[in-house]
């Protein structure tokens, strides 16, 4: 009897002791740890998503989109919640535009999360929706769209694959158009399906860039350069187009384009803007300032004339012009409409090299002009201190220093504009806040920029070096470049660049274009192969913004 109620005492001390064990247990987790466990079971059923502010877009002076953002969704997939691979492959690879193997290889990785495809257009969205794949989800996202193909493709630049600018405009002004991302919290129930959804951050689209670029002038600049390209098969090409009253860029053009939206076989030399960043030695189209800094120091006039031998030594250097002729008389104005070498260095020479390197500088050479776009190049301009003896056989002529095609296209706006030179303007308005002109300053007199466009219609007539560009109705002026290629420390003798920079009316400028050509195969001089291009985008130009015949 003793034994029985000996073992049912320890039976009962047994239940007594475990009973204690689960109280404490229980106290343990609702009081200690509820808190923790708490978190726990909430962070199990509520899930974050971030939600991508829309990119602001790229807008032509009329407003018409050149680049967009739209609603778009990533696809991923929780591999071992895929219950048939290979069957969701071969249904999903078809929708994604993938490869059934790839899309397979992302359904079988041992990590519990894969993307399948980044930023695809709703209507894909909703296909693969439709499969009900378990384990196959999405996340919202934004996609950019450049809806004018490659309208000035280099000018709007690209987006990286996290959607930040890395070229062009894009990336010039990717503080205003950036978005800011914002936070979803999804409550889930035990079966893994939303019960509640509330925002913790609104989502903050980007702000609009409206351009100065007109659509249809830029339109007619690519098809122009198209067929400068087709016909020179140039390493490459530009063409600026401006209003010279306002300084704003009415035409960037670039040659070969490039479509924003479709990289795969693009460089990155492609997608630079050659405008702004291809430097290169003018040749004879920085003669107009070499005029200009001689009628600035009273050393000349337009009729001035000056005796030239065929040939005239420099430091090292012989000059002669790029016709042999022999000894010869010239007026500035002649010298200028010929494109005489040595009359150019003949001029430059009176100038003298402390005042032509201030002319130069005053030019705005040797520095950025300004324009709204990241990673305008500044020329390669050697400093007074740097000149040699043959320095000044040189840059009178175009050689020996490096400028952009932006730079010049500022320097003949002073020129077609009383001598006033301001930053050209690439963009109007940012948000809701228009981009005020930029003030400019005077660079040379009204009468030398007077007496300087007189002179560049000569570049146009029956003595000048681009006589067969003509448009009926308008007096055009500009000044032709054929420019060797620096290279190993000398000059090619195979490889050219050929420009030409002009303006109409002549005498009141409403329209500015610059033509350059980079090593075109054939021909090789500017009055053959930029100056007929420009004649063509100035007769399209001019009556389509309104220039009265004169």
């Amino acid at each position: 009897m003793r034994l029985i109620e000996r073992r049912i005492g320890l039976l009962f001390a047994g239940f007594l002791v475990a009973f204690l064990l689960i109280v404490c247990r229980a106290f343990w987790l609702q009081g200690v740890e509820a808190s923790q466990l708490s978190s726990q079971a909430l962070n199990q059923q509520t899930q974050t998503i971030m939600v991508p502010g829309l990119r602001g877009s790229i807008l032509d002076r009329n407003g018409t989109r050149l680049a967009s953002s739209e609603d778009a969704a990533t696809i991923y997939a929780t591999p071992y919640q895929v219950k048939n691979p290979p069957v969701a492959a071969e249904r999903l690879a078809p929708i994604l535009k993938q490869k059934k193997a790839k899309v397979l290889e992302e359904l079988t990785v041992e990590s519990g999360f894969s993307y399948l495809a980044k930023d695809v257009d709703l209507a894909t969205a909703e296909k693969v929706e439709k499969l009900e794949i378990e384990g196959i989800g999405q996340l919202p996202a934004s996609r950019r769209t450049y809806p004018q193909g490659e309208m000035a493709g280099q000018v709007i630049g690209v987006v990286g694959v996290d959607g930040e600018g890395l070229t062009g405009i894009e990336a010039g002004e990717e503080s205003a158009l950036a978005g800011e991302e914002g936070e979803r919290s999804v409550v889930t129930d035990a079966l893994g399906d939303p019960i509640k959804l509330e925002t913790v951050k609104e989502a903050r689209d980007g702000e609009d860039v409206q351009l100065t670029l007109d659509p249809v002038i830029q339109e007619k600049t690519e098809q122009v350069l198209a067929k400068v390209g087709e016909t020179y098969s140039p390493h490459g090409a530009t063409a600026i187009v401006m209003d010279p009253e306002t300084s704003e860029i009415l035409a960037m053009a670039n040659w070969p384009p490039v479509n924003p939206g479709d990289l795969e076989h693009i460089s990155s030399e492609d997608l630079l803007n050659r405008a702004t960043s291809f430097n290169y030695e003018p040749g004879s189209t920085f003669k107009a300032f070499t005029v200009s800094a001689a009628l600035e120091e009273g050393l000349v006039t337009p009729s001035t004339e000056l005796t030239l031998p065929p040939e005239i030594e420099v430091g090292e250097r012989w000059i002669h012009d790029a016709e042999e002729r022999g000894t010869e008389t010239m007026t500035v104005s002649q010298i200028l409409a010929r494109s005489s070498n040595v009359g150019a260095v003949e001029i430059g020479l009176r100038v003298g090299a402390t005042k032509f390197s201030k002319w130069i500088e005053k030019f705005g050479f040797g520095k950025q002009t300004g324009v709204q776009f990241p990673g305008e190049e500044k020329g390669i301009v050697p400093k007074l201190s740097e000149y040699s003896g043959a320095t000044m056989g040189n840059l009178p002529m175009g050689q020996g220093a490096a400028v952009t095609p932006m730079q010049m296209v500022q320097g003949y706006a002073a020129i077609a504009h009383e001598g006033i030179e301001r930053p050209p303007q690439l963009i109007k308005r940012i948000g809701e806040e228009p981009v005020h002109e930029p003030q400019g300053h005077r660079v040379i007199s009204a009468k030398t920029a007077e007496e300087v466009r007189e002179m560049l219609e000569g570049v146009l007539g029956p003595e000048g070096t681009a006589s067969q560009v003509s448009v009926p109705g308008y007096t055009l002026a500009g000044k032709t470049g054929t420019a060797q290629v620096a290279e190993n420390g000398g000059y090619s003798e195979t490889k050219y660049v050929a420009s030409f920079i002009g303006f109409a009316p002549a005498m009141h400028p409403k329209f500015l274009a610059a033509v350059i050509v980079d090593q075109p195969e054939g021909e090789i001089y500017g009055g053959s192969v930029a100056a007929p291009a420009f004649g063509e985008i100035a007769a399209f130009s001019l009556p389509y913004l309104g220039v009265p015949h004169e």
